[in-house]
C-alpha cells in the first residue's frame, strides 16, 4: 500500500471538492474503477459473416491469422448465443499487422492493409441468419492512421455487431487485413491496456507474432484476457509522444497506459535527460487527467555505448517520476533484466532477440498480475469499505478524518477500508468515492 502524503498537485482538486458538494469525477472520459473486473473475450469462434473473404482467421485464438478482404467489405458477428448480461456493454477491438501504431508520426512510413474509414453497427435481429437490413450505426471513423483501435459500444437489446469498412490505407480500393475481438465490459472497462513506446515496444508488445501479453495473463489466471493494444512506433522519442499523446488517448477506452520511451532519447543524448523527464511527466499528467493509470518501466540496458553512456541519467529521471507521482505503477525494470541477461539482446545490442521479446512479454504479464490483478483482488483486513475511523459505520466523521489525512494532518487510517478504488493509493479519488457513498446512504432512492 502506497500512502500519498505529497499532495501539492491535489490541492486545487481538494479545494473544488470542499467548495462544491455536487462535484463528481464520474464522467464519460474520467472513471474510477473499483477493481480489475475481468473483461473477457466473448466473440472467440462465434459465427462470423462477411460479403468477402474467408472469416476463419478473424476471431480465433491465433493472432497471426487474419481476415483478408477488399475495402467495401464487412465482418459481422452473431452474439445471440452469448448471455445478454455478458454483452450489454462491449469493447470492439480490431488489430492489423502494420508495424507502427500510428504510421503518420514519421515521414516515409506506410500502413499495410489497415482500415482507415469504417463504421461499427449493431442489429437486433434474431441469431442464426445474417440480417441484410436493420443495421444501426453507433461509431463512425474517418481518416484513421492507427493499426488498432477499440470502441466502447452499448449492445443492450442487440444480437449482432459488425464492422463495415469503406476505406483501407486511405483508399476506397485498398485491401483489408485484420482481426476483431469483442470483450464484455458490462461491469465496467477495467482490464484494458495500451503500451506506447519506440521500436522495442513496437516489436515486443505485438499480439500477432509469438505469445502476447493478454495470452500470458490468461495463462496465469484464466478469468482474465485483457484488451491489449501495442502503441509502439519505431524510431520515435518522448518528444514525438508529447505531440501525439492527447490524440492517442482520445482513441483509448481503457484504463492502463504504459509509457516506454527513452532508448532513442538517450542514444547519443539526443533529447537530454531533463527534457526527457519533462516530456514523460507531461504524458503521465495527461494520462492521470483522463482518469487512467500510468505505467512506467525503466529504459532497457543496451550493449550500444551510445545508449549506455547516458542511461543512468535517463533512468534517474524515471525513478524521480516514481517518487513524484504515486499514481504511477512501476513497470518492469528492463535495465536490470537486460544488464543481467545480455544474451537476450540481438546482434545490434539494442533490440531484444526473439527470446528477449518473449521474455519481455512474460515479464510484463507476471509483474502486472502481481502488482495489479492480485492487489486489486485482495480482501481488506476489515469488511466495511469507507469506515475510515473503524467505528463500524460510515458517517461524515469518516470524511473529516480522510480530509485531515490527505492534507497532511496527524491521523491514522486503515488502508483496506479507505482505498475505495483498490488502486493501492490513498488520494482524492477515494475521498470522492466516500462522498458518493454518503450521498447514497442519505438518498437511497437515488442510488
Amino acid at each position: 500500500m502506497k500512502l500519498e502524503k505529497n499532495l501539492k498537485h491535489y490541492a486545487a482538486i481538494l479545494s473544488m471538492f470542499i467548495a462544491a458538494s455536487s462535484y463528481s469525477i464520474f464522467t464519460e472520459n474520467t472513471k474510477v474503477y473499483a477493481e480489475v473486473t475481468a473483461n473477457p473475450v466473448i466473440s472467440r469462434n462465434c459465427p462470423a459473416y462477411s460479403n468477402s473473404g474467408n472469416t476463419q482467421g478473424v476471431n480465433d485464438e491465433h493472432y497471426f491469422s487474419f481476415w483478408n478482404a477488399p475495402a467495401g467489405s464487412y465482418i459481422a458477428y452473431d452474439l445471440s448465443d452469448t448471455p445478454e448480461e455478458q454483452r450489454k456493454e462491449v469493447i470492439v477491438v480490431w488489430y492489423n499487422a502494420t508495424g507502427a501504431y500510428d504510421y503518420t508520426i514519421l515521414e516515409n512510413q506506410s500502413s499495410m492493409n489497415c482500415p482507415s474509414g469504417y463504421t461499427i453497427e449493431v442489429n437486433s435481429a434474431s441469431g442464426g441468419e445474417y440480417p441484410e437490413t436493420g443495421w444501426e450505426t453507433v461509431v463512425t471513423v474517418k481518416e484513421n492512421t492507427c493499426h488498432s483501435r477499440q470502441h466502447a459500444v452499448n449492445m443492450e437489446g442487440y444480437n449482432w455487431i459488425r464492422m463495415n469498412i469503406s476505406e483501407s490505407d486511405g483508399k476506397a480500393d485498398g485491401q483489408i487485413s485484420m482481426q476483431m475481438d469483442i470483450h464484455n465490459v458490462s461491469d465496467g472497462i477495467s482490464d484494458s491496456w495500451i503500451f506506447y513506446g519506440d521500436s522495442i515496444t513496437a516489436c515486443g508488445m505485438n499480439n500477432c507474432y509469438g505469445t502476447g501479453f493478454a495470452t500470458y495473463v490468461n495463462r496465469i489466471d484464466e478469468r482474465y484476457f485483457p484488451v491489449q493494444e501495442n502503441g509502439g512506433v519505431g524510431g520515435i522519442t518522448s518528444t514525438h509522444g508529447v505531440k501525439k499523446i492527447d490524440e492517442w488517448l482520445s482513441y483509448f477506452s481503457g484504463k492502463y497506459v504504459s509509457i516506454a520511451f527513452g532508448t532513442n532519447d538517450s542514444w547519443g543524448n539526443q533529447t537530454g535527460a531533463e527534457k526527457y523527464y519533462e516530456n514523460t511527466k507531461y504524458m503521465i499528467e495527461k494520462i492521470i487527467e483522463c482518469g487512467k493509470t500510468p505505467i512506467l518501466p525503466t529504459i532497457p540496458y543496451s550493449l550500444e555505448e551510445g545508449v549506455n553512456k547516458y542511461l543512468d541519467q535517463y533512468n534517474a529521471m524515471v525513478r524521480k517520476l516514481y517518487e513524484e507521482y504515486p499514481e504511477i505503477i512501476k513497470g518492469p525494470d528492463f535495465e536490470e533484466l537486460f544488464r543481467k541477461n545480455p544474451e537476450l539482446l540481438s546482434h545490434d545490442g539494442v533490440h531484444p532477440n526473439d527470446t528477449g521479446y518473449d521474455t519481455m512479454r512474460q515479464t510484463w504479464a507476471n509483474l502486472m498480475y502481481e502488482t495489479v490483478y492480485k492487489s486489486a483482488s485482495s480482501v481488506p483486513e476489515t469488511g466495511l469499505k469507507g469506515d475510515v475511523n473503524s467505528d463500524g459505520s460510515i458517517t461524515v466523521k469518516d470524511m473529516v478524518e480522510l480530509i485531515k489525512y490527505l492534507t497532511g494532518q496527524n491521523c491514522e487510517v486503515r488502508d483496506g477500508n479507505v482505498d475505495l478504488n483498490n488502486d493501492g493509493i490513498l488520494n482524492v479519488a477515494d475521498l470522492i468515492l466516500l462522498k458518493n457513498i454518503l450521498i447514497q446512504q442519505n438518498n437511497p432512492a437515488d442510488s
